[in-house]
């Protein structure tokens, strides 16, 4: 007859004690990842290198370089369209750090716990 209700595994409270340890372990390797995030910077380009856009670790953008030979008064949809891509750009490469720092701690498990 199975047995019903207590710990799986054979009942043994320990292994929780086990659990929760590793919970807190990985919760404090996160919040270290997450501070040194927020120090990271990442630049993205568009436009051959003429408009130049970095980002934090918080995702804010932190600075914008312009190429003179980019900035025409008779296209500003152009210079709109670079400082566009480069900033989306910058905000990609940035969440794919994010995501790739974490799943180091987490191991894969998508921030979450497998239970």
């Amino acid at each position: 007859m199975a047995k019903r209700g207590g710990f799986p595994g054979g009942g043994v409270p320990g292994n929780m004690g086990n659990l929760m340890k590793q919970a807190q372990k990985m919760q404090k390797q996160m919040e270290e990842a997450s501070k040194e995030l927020e120090d990271k910077e990442i630049t993205a380009t568009a436009g051959g290198g003429a408009v130049e856009v970095t980002v934090s670790g918080k995702k804010e953008i932190t600075k914008i370089k312009l190429s003179e030979e980019v900035v025409d008064p008779d296209d500003i949809e152009m210079l709109e369209d670079l400082v566009m891509a480069a900033v989306n750009e910058a905000l990609r490469q940035m969440e794919e750090y994010s995501g790739q720092s974490m799943s180091k701690i987490t191991g894969g498990l998508g921030g979450g716990f497998p239970f």
